[in-house]
């Protein structure tokens, strides 16, 4: 098999290895009313959900991301999939609140062991002038896992058979452990240098990159309304218009994911084209999704209809997607390759301990404040970060881009 044709290959593995990820990390968020009334849990229980399991996982994100970087990213991504699929199958064995909440802590140690490895894994595949379009080919896996996780869930909750849907999908999920390994054990890895990964070592590079600093900074206020939606919106939806579950779980994604895939792909071409030109090119992408979701995050809470709804959640997919294809490459331009896994890692952890919150907040104020409110506060938040990322650009990039030596 040639090297281009075994890259695009791996990219394929590796993208339905991440589908299943959102597939089973996400379908509980459409059972939010049936979980409700079966294991007899309050909207703050309900928030924890998200909230428990995203603040696990960001615990777990550094630490995988080191294993990455100086073990076999292989092992780890395969290991990762097959424990997180056991643990989606005990997921429908739950009989309470607190057993489920314990189920997706479980979920959040076994998921974290996954993103920081096939990231770095799928990036070192590829050269850096087209590292975003393979990036953001991978990044489209969560899209379409958010999708199909979230209406089977919906749907089979529907029908009264909500733990069907966990055990439906932590069985596909160790059935494709086999040719996914398969697979993994013919690729070549590159053998990670134990000196320049020992941990104190990486992570000073990392602190040492500024604007991997403020990617630290923006990343979570980015994914805050990412998760306020992915954990509320079918909820928000359910009341809010009478939609049943599976309804609600529609409308809360297709549109919106429908239209992020999109502008992933289109982000990730668009800065792989621009590369050659201005190094920046990533982060001003960033710039412009964050911009331009901010009026998009307040219409969908904010719309009195279910039509400007679905436009509004169109809008907002199409300009997220193009600070989702470049966070992770735009990343790689400022750290070394010795400590990428790691870069993920770390971003992870600052990304999910937010995303935690904005689930909690969602389940704590949804009474009170309102979803609609908080999703007003974070367009706000939107257009301040995405001005940090412009003086970023003109303070610290140049200089950063100049001091990594191996960007390749």
């Amino acid at each position: 098999m040639s090297k281009a044709k075994s890259a695009i290959t791996l990219v394929a593995f590796m993208w339905f290895a991440y589908f299943l990820n959102y597939c089973d990390r996400q379908a509980v968020f459409s059972m939010f009313p049936s979980l409700k009334t079966d294991l007899h849990m309050s909207d703050k229980e309900l928030g924890l959900v998200g909230a428990l399991f995203l603040w696990i996982y960001a615990f777990g994100c550094p630490i995988s991301g080191y294993l990455g970087d100086r073990f076999s990213k292989r092992l780890l991504v395969v290991l990762s999939l097959v424990v997180w699929s056991v643990i989606t199958i005990g997921t429908g064995l739950v009989a309470s609140g607190a057993m489920l909440l314990a189920m997706r802590a479980a979920m959040g140690v076994s998921e974290s062991l996954y993103m920081s490895s096939a990231v770095a894994l799928t990036a070192s595949a590829y050269p850096a002038t087209r590292r975003s379009r393979a990036v953001s080919m991978l990044m489209t896996g969560q899209i379409a896992g958010t999708v199909v996780g979230s209406w089977f869930g919906g749907w089979m909750a529907d029908r009264g058979h909500w733990r069907g849907a966990f055990f439906a999908l932590g069985a596909v999920g160790v059935l494709y452990a086999l040719p996914y390994f398969a697979f993994l054990r013919r690729v070549e890895e590159p053998q990670p240098d134990k000196v320049a990964t020992t941990a104190g070592i990486t992570l000073t590079a990392l602190i040492r990159s500024r604007t991997f600093l403020l990617l630290c900074l923006v990343f979570p206020v980015f994914v805050f309304g990412i998760w306020l939606l992915y954990g509320w919106l079918p909820a928000f939806l359910h009341d809010k218009f009478a939609l049943n579950q599976a309804d609600a779980a529609f409308n809360a994604t297709v549109y919106l994911q429908t239209a992020t895939f999109i502008g992933v792909i289109s982000g990730g071409m668009i800065a792989d084209a621009l590369y050659h030109r201005i190094k920046s090119a990533r982060f001003w992408l960033m710039v412009a999704g964050l911009a331009l979701s901010a009026p998009c995050i307040h219409a969908l809470g904010n719309s009195d209809t279910l039509l400007v709804t679905r436009i509004a959640a169109t809008g907002f997919g199409l300009f997220s997607g193009l600070f989702i294809a470049n966070i992770f490459p735009a990343a790689f331009d400022v750290v070394s390759s010795d400590a990428r896994a790691t870069a993920v890692g770390v971003l992870n952890f600052f990304g999910a301990i937010m995303s935690g919150f904005a689930t909690l907040f969602g389940g704590m104020w949804k009474q009170s404040l309102g979803i609609d409110k908080l999703l007003s506060i974070t367009a706000l938040a939107y257009i301040a970060a995405g001005f940090a990322v412009i003086i970023g650009i003109k303070a610290v990039f140049p200089r950063d881009l100049a001091h990594n030596s191996n960007p390749s």
